[in-house]
């Protein structure tokens, strides 16, 4: 356990390819589409999208065009429907693709007495009951503009890059961690911010930038490949009830701009075709 008469202590982690396998917001697309809140070529939009997650990814301006088409996608949403569809299906959707190390990570953070922090670009609608799932400490998460229950498609807090890092600087002056004694996880090189703002940096599946990065700086290179079910895991590692779960759904603020994360990735689309072209190619079905 940590000594405490010293300053507190945290973890942070990125969220998706570093505590889970997957995009925790595109993993939701058939449950908003059975939920009539998309189409079938908006579902086939995102599973294209969940594979160029996984398999590469795009450049900065690419990512903003994807982050506009998302942000107008979800214009108009009904906040209460989003969060009641979050609630119900994060147990079968979010549970199996956890990965043990990391599930294993947050339990030997808690025990030496740290708080963990998850610090997502996915919406705070799908971070929020994920981190109470992994019995999260505290959330940081994009949260989008909302009005008469409805999402506006306007981000009021877009969770990328330096504004992580600014958001943990915040955090460490409130609740008084000694960000040099503090520990980060991400996979993604739009994290290095994140990562340089504490002590002990990890990267975590690293994309090929981050991999550079991290070699040359001398940070540890973590390689998590084993989803399991928290349940199928320690006896301590107990999952929350359903109606917790619920609870934490209904207090975040947005879901869809979460979307926007996952082309904040690492390299262009095969034969340099726009992600929103690629994507169409396979949406005309």
């Amino acid at each position: 356990m940590e000594n405490h008469s010293l300053p507190r202590t945290a973890a942070f982690f990125d969220l998706d390819k570093t505590v889970i396998a997957k995009s925790s917001t595109l993993t939701f697309s058939k449950s908003f589409y059975q939920g009539g809140l998309i189409n079938r070529r908006a579902v086939l939009r995102t599973a294209y999208a969940q594979f160029v997650f996984l398999a590469g990814g795009v450049d900065h301006d690419q990512m903003e065009r994807m982050r506009k088409y998302l942000s107008d996608l979800c214009r108009g949403w009904n906040v209460q429907q989003v969060r009641e569809i979050v609630a119900e299906t994060l147990h079968d959707l979010i549970d199996p693709i956890i990965y043990d190390e990391a599930a294993s990570l947050i339990e030997e953070h808690h025990l030496a007495g740290r708080d963990v922090v998850i610090v997502s670009t996915s919406g705070a609608e799908v971070v929020e009951p994920i981190g109470a799932l992994l019995g999260a400490d505290r959330v940081v998460a994009t949260r989008m503009v909302v009005e008469d229950g409805c999402f506006t498609g306007e981000v009021e807090y877009y969770a990328y890059g330096p504004t992580k890092a600014q958001a943990i600087a915040e955090l460490a002056e409130s609740e008084g961690y000694d960000l040099t004694r503090c520990f980060a996880y991400s996979d993604s090189v739009t994290d290095i911010p994140m990562l340089e703002s504490v002590g002990h940096p990890h990267a975590v599946n690293p994309d090929r930038t981050l991999r550079r990065e991290a070699t040359a700086r001398g940070w540890p290179v973590l390689n998590f490949n084993r989803p399991v079910r928290l349940k199928q895991r320690l006896p301590s590692f107990s999952m929350p009830p359903r109606p917790t779960l619920a609870i934490a759904a209904a207090s975040a603020a947005a879901v869809t701009a979460g979307l926007v994360w996952y082309v904040a990735r690492r390299r262009t689309p095969p034969r340099g075709l726009d992600t929103l072209q690629h994507i169409d190619r396979y949406a005309r079905v």
